[in-house]
């Protein structure tokens, strides 16, 4: 060592202390010029002072967050929990709106259990919704397959399935009365040119339910073509290619990819069409009023009838709530099948 470098070093220990000596014990040489570096690494260890929590036992809630939500809460109590609540009541009253409520206890309920349109009503909706709902996922899927394609004019055939399912409801149920027409609708029209005889579509009751299902397919099938689409988006395409390399057929690919992959999708889809068909309303009312012997008469009709024809809105009231029994008994059904499978 050269007279005059004993000053560039000195030594530390490990916790940061400066040294006495070589004795110190566990010292380290360090540079002079290096303690003057600000670097994070070069810097001795120092613990972090440590601050105490606050203290949150003495605050108070911000009043303005109340008065915030105040508008909700009071939209949610006015518009849903006093409804609820009043019909709720209005299953043990017998009420035609013009004269007070009588108690009648379970009486409703024995009506409704013994009610043989109640149960007409709830057959028709699960015929509806065996020919809806497959027919309704086959053609959505296929289409979105289609549509999922590098086609030309993908995006006007897009546009054009979702349009029927944002019009008017009435509007598309008037729309296919005329198509139905025994005389004069398009459909029989065609039948008679091909050599059928024609159909009563909304008169023969053999018919008329499958008929309200066609068009209530045509309707809605553009909003499961939309769910379909961004489910197939989401598939990861490697997997497809690893497929391809492995020697799977197309078949192969939809069956042990697509649908696997979609079936998120499908039960969304199975449970909006189920809410759908046992919502059924504007269809048999307008183009059937139930009819014809009530093979068209819906659950939620019989209740608007049970309300407003005959002005039973105890006995109303009851179909309401049953029929929000059958419809969460039977999502939970398909709930649990459909995850069952794809386990």
């Amino acid at each position: 060592m050269q007279p005059g470098e004993a000053n560039k070093f000195s030594t530390h220990n490990e916790t940061g202390v400066r040294g006495q000596g070589p004795g110190a014990g566990k010292n380290v040489a360090v540079p002079s010029q290096a303690l003057s570096d600000s670097s994070p690494a070069l810097l001795p260890l120092v613990p972090e002072a440590r601050h105490p929590a606050p203290d949150t036992r003495h605050l108070t809630p911000d009043p303005i967050g109340y008065v915030m939500v105040l508008p909700y809460l009071l939209h949610l109590v006015i518009f849903l929990g006093y409804p609820l609540a009043f019909a709720f009541v209005l299953i043990f009253h017998r009420w035609n709106i013009y004269t007070p409520m009588k108690w009648v206890g379970l009486g409703n309920i024995r009506l409704l259990l013994s009610d043989p349109l109640v149960w007409r009503a709830l057959g028709n909706t699960l015929y509806f919704l065996l020919i809806h709902i497959p027919l309704q996922l086959v053609i959505a899927l296929g289409l979105a397959q289609l549509l999922n394609q590098k086609i030309r004019g993908r995006a006007f055939f897009r546009a054009s399935y979702f349009l029927p399912f944002v019009i008017s409801g009435v509007v598309v149920t008037i729309l296919w009365q005329q198509l139905y027409a025994v005389e004069t609708g398009i459909i029989n029209v065609l039948l008679q040119l091909i050599g059928l005889p024609k159909i009563g579509w909304l008169t023969d009751h053999r018919f008329a339910m499958p008929a309200i299902a066609i068009m209530a397919t045509w309707k809605n099938v553009g909003l499961y073509i939309v769910l379909f689409l961004v489910g197939l988006q989401s598939i990861p395409s490697h997997l497809y290619e690893a497929a391809e390399l492995d020697g799977a057929s197309g078949w192969q690919q939809f069956r042990l990819i697509t649908i696997p992959m979609l079936n998120p999708t499908i039960m969304l889809v199975l449970v909006l069409s189920t809410i759908g068909g046992f919502s059924l309303f504007i269809e048999p009312y307008v183009m059937t009023g139930g009819g014809p012997a009530n093979s068209t008469l819906s659950g939620i009709l019989y209740l608007y009838k049970q309300a407003f024809f005959f002005s039973k809105m105890g006995y109303a009231t009851t179909i309401g709530f049953f029929w929000a029994t059958i419809i969460f008994i039977v999502v939970l059904i398909q709930r649990r099948f459909v995850e069952t499978e794809a386990m």
